[in-house]
């Protein structure tokens, strides 16, 4: 896949991720990677640190990329889209990962067909990311395989046939890291409260959550299968998981879930 060239529009965050991720990957080399910013010292760090080809016009570097990876803030899009709209070239691809932004919203904004609408997650910085995307009907076979190795480069991804479920998978993949970062927030000021001091209450809460996470990838066993087998009746587990329980725990997960959800579906309204 040498050949494969990509421009991104935008230098921002995951952009530089998924540089990063595609350049480690050798799925193309720096000299068919194109970026556009309007920011002089991101572009410097880009071409300096990736050797990458940078440009401030978003136009110098559309015609330049086999995938366009739309890679800017939802606020910006009508003012970018009006700037490049109708200059792809019919057999270009373009990917989208602008959270909350509509297939048809590209398609109508930019004058073009082939789209991808990609759903990541902030875990891609180091490799071990959840992508989520779908295509219109005219994307080929070879540029969904390209699509999915740029996507795997970045950790997991999964194809739906429904846009739909982008949304969902916003509510819960996209916004999810937040989540457990707030659990971990929560517990390890919850171990200093008890009297651990704050040093090793983070040791043993991150590492307990990732050896958590590694045992349910690994495990044949369900999440709930996992959880009974460490709760013991009367024992320290379970009193802990009443108190979960009393605070309806699970339905708050859910509220948040669906709160998300609806939020993700407004964005693109």
């Amino acid at each position: 896949m040498d050949s494969l060239k990509i421009a991104f529009v935008g230098g921002g965050v995951m952009g530089e991720v998924m540089v990063a991720a595609v350049l480690d990957k050798k799925l193309c080399s720096p000299p068919n990677v194109y970026v556009s910013d309007v920011n002089e010292a991101r572009r410097q760090y880009l071409s300096r640190t990736y050797g990458v080809a940078v440009a401030v016009d978003n136009r110098d570097v559309i015609n330049k990329g086999d995938i366009v990876v739309m890679a800017i803030k939802p606020q910006q899009l009508p003012e970018v889209m009006s700037g490049i709209a109708g200059q792809f070239n019919p057999s270009q691809l373009v990917l989208s990962i602008i959270a909350g932004a509509r297939i048809d919203t590209l398609r109508r904004g930019l004058g073009h067909d082939l789209i991808v609408r990609v759903m990541p997650n902030t875990p891609a910085q180091i490799g071990d990311g959840m992508s989520v995307w779908t295509a219109t009907d005219g994307v080929t076979r070879q540029q969904k395989k390209h699509v999915s190795s740029v996507l795997s480069a970045m950790g997991k991804e999964i194809y739906v046939a429904d846009e739909k479920i982008i949304d969902m998978a916003t509510a819960v993949s996209g916004s999810g890291p937040a989540y457990f970062f707030l659990m971990v927030e929560s517990m390890i000021d919850a171990a200093v409260r008890i009297g651990l001091a704050p040093d090793v209450a983070e040791e043993l809460v991150v590492q307990t959550m990732v050896g958590a996470g590694h045992l349910i990838q690994q495990s044949d066993k369900s999440p709930a299968e996992l959880r009974r087998m460490v709760t013991s009746p009367g024992g320290t587990t379970a009193e802990a998981l009443h108190q979960f329980e009393q605070g309806d725990f699970p339905g708050l997960i859910f509220k948040a879930v669906s709160a998300a959800y609806d939020k993700a579906k407004k964005l693109g309204n």
